[in-house]
């Protein structure tokens, strides 16, 4: 299994450069099951890591733009009526795909947000009282543009906890960015890319994650974490139950990329900042602190088993 992630990995390093930390995340959140929220400015690589990632893993592919104007209906499909028949049928949106990229988000209506949550945390759609499943694997990565952009509706509270993870492209180092500009055109890259997994593989890796072994001082260490984000002074609330989960099946994923059957405390921290910071909201929203930096900072002072 390793040997086939690590392949995954070398390939999306060579479209997505000097970013290995961000990939690893991706292919981290997909194998815990989860969907990637991914903010940041556009020009970045967001939709570029998305479509090297789903050539890589064998998945069907569909982009998703969101707009102002953008109707549940038109990504989770709708029932027509056929005057031949008598009858309704059913027609499938977008959703209905292996890996979904929904671009900017949060430029869609709060309505179209939530019946985009619903088919990401129960994997189904539900028509006029009839349910339809999504395919498996299932996996959405969402990008949006920071939240003070024009034109956006920010994602509540309660609906950023639905993502696994949330990660930050950023700018190149001068180094990478002097390769990209004398390097290929991605897109011709990708179109080369070949798949390295197949869908039934990555099934598999996933139904083995919870074979992943965790030790007592692991789970103690990460009850700690949560605990401790309850005592953050400067924002709202700590990390909830749920979030701890997400803390322990990425920390196994993370555990399963880099070859081991059992996690480390280095998993547990490498994955912390990725899947806590988007759940940590600020009490004062004119001083905002860096969630990112404040639990990086704080994971030095929790004793480590």
């Amino acid at each position: 299994m390793h040997n086939a992630l690590a392949r995954v990995l070398d390939q999306a390093r060579k479209v997505i450069l000097d970013k290995p930390e961000q990939l690893r995340c991706t292919l981290a959140c997909l194998l815990a099951g989860g969907h990637l929220l991914i903010e940041d400015e556009p020009g970045t690589g967001k939709t570029t890591l998305a479509r090297a990632m789903s050539v890589l893993l064998g998945l069907d592919f569909q982009r998703i733009q969101c707009t102002s104007d953008l109707l549940p209906g038109d990504i989770l499909g709708v029932n027509v009526f056929d005057k031949d028949t008598g009858r309704f049928s059913f027609h499938s949106g977008p959703i209905f795909s292996q890996f979904i990229l929904l671009d900017e988000i949060n430029r869609t209506t709060p309505k179209t947000q939530s019946g985009l949550m619903q088919a990401m945390a129960e994997q189904r759609v539900s028509i006029d009282g009839k349910t339809h499943p999504l395919p498996s694997p299932f996996f959405v990565i969402a990008t949006q543009n920071p939240s003070d952009a024009a034109g956006t509706y920010p994602l509540p509270d309660s609906q950023l906890d639905r993502f696994l993870m949330r990660i930050t492209l950023g700018l190149p180092s001068q180094r990478a960015e002097m390769e990209l500009l004398q390097g290929r055109d991605r897109s011709q890259m990708l179109r080369e890319l070949e798949p390295a997994l197949t869908p039934e593989e990555l099934r598999r890796m996933q139904a083995h994650l919870g074979e992943i072994h965790v030790a007592d001082a692991i789970y103690g260490y990460i009850q700690n974490i949560l605990q401790d984000t309850r005592n953050f002074s400067e924002f709202r609330s700590g990390l909830s139950p749920r979030a701890g989960l997400a803390l322990l099946a990425c920390s196994r994923a993370w555990a399963l990329i880099q070859g081991r059957e059992y996690v480390l405390p280095e998993d547990v921290q490498a994955v912390t900042p990725w899947v806590a910071a988007h759940r940590l909201h600020p009490r004062d929203i004119q001083q905002q602190p860096d969630p990112v930096r404040h639990l990086q900072e704080r994971l030095a002072d929790i004793p480590i088993p």
